[in-house]
């Protein structure tokens, strides 16, 4: 039987009030000695996503920085288990991540976000959500072919033949990022240490993280 989404409940606002925190975000990254923020991956299956990310939270884990890194095969294991790989699940799954991603940037933490995340709308969902400044879009720019070739976990392959319905850039659209902070070209897959130093580096230029520290380390 073909799994679908449970309806969901939302509870009404008349019930509900914001609390307000007595310590914020400013003086939660100052015992940091960093800035939070989203780094937020996003690019077809195969193009290197959660590889990138996650060597590059090593190398911010090995400077001090406080990260998290949420990826979307796991996010699908527990908190979105629920959902389906329909345009409108995949809507909701982005939304939910965006809530999750904006929670950590409030507790001083730098997140690493790796989704396909498809289209435009939900990636401009979680931007505007986010402190501004705080949302770091890194499109990594590989070729559906590329991506085809590698298919390390045989998506595309099942695509191909019908065992995947609504497979992004196969039956269902991917829309590239028009303004990201950063791109990175990805074809060649020997090049991640290359495209960590680019991201480190503009986390320093943009005073995220320190060079000095980075430079001592």
């Amino acid at each position: 039987m073909k799994k679908t989404a449970a309806p969901l409940r939302r509870a009404s606002l008349s019930n509900i009030q914001w609390h307000l925190s007595k310590v914020s975000r400013h003086e939660r990254e100052n015992i940091k000695y960093h800035r939070s923020a989203c780094l937020w991956f996003t690019g077809l299956s195969g193009s290197g996503k959660s590889t990138i990310a996650n060597d590059l939270e090593v190398v911010l884990n090995t400077l001090g920085v406080h990260t998290y890194l949420l990826d979307g095969d796991n996010i699908r294991h527990g908190l979105n288990k629920d959902l389906t790989f329909s345009n409108e699940d995949r809507c909701e799954n982005i939304r939910r991540i965006g809530e999750v991603a904006n929670l950590f940037v409030d507790a001083g933490i730098i997140v690493l976000s790796a989704f396909i995340s498809p289209f435009s709308r939900d990636r401009d969902y979680v931007r505007n959500l986010l402190p501004k400044g705080c949302f770091i879009e890194i499109f990594v720019d590989v070729s559906i072919e590329t991506c085809e070739l590698r298919d390390p976990k045989g998506l595309y392959k099942k695509a191909r033949s019908g065992e995947i319905k609504d497979f992004t850039g196969i039956a269902s659209s991917y829309e590239i990022p028009l303004a990201p902070e950063i791109t990175i070209f990805n074809d060649d897959s020997s090049q991640v240490s290359e495209h960590v130093s680019t991201i480190l580096n503009y986390l320093e230029n943009n005073q995220i993280i320190s060079r000095e520290k980075r430079a001592s380390s």
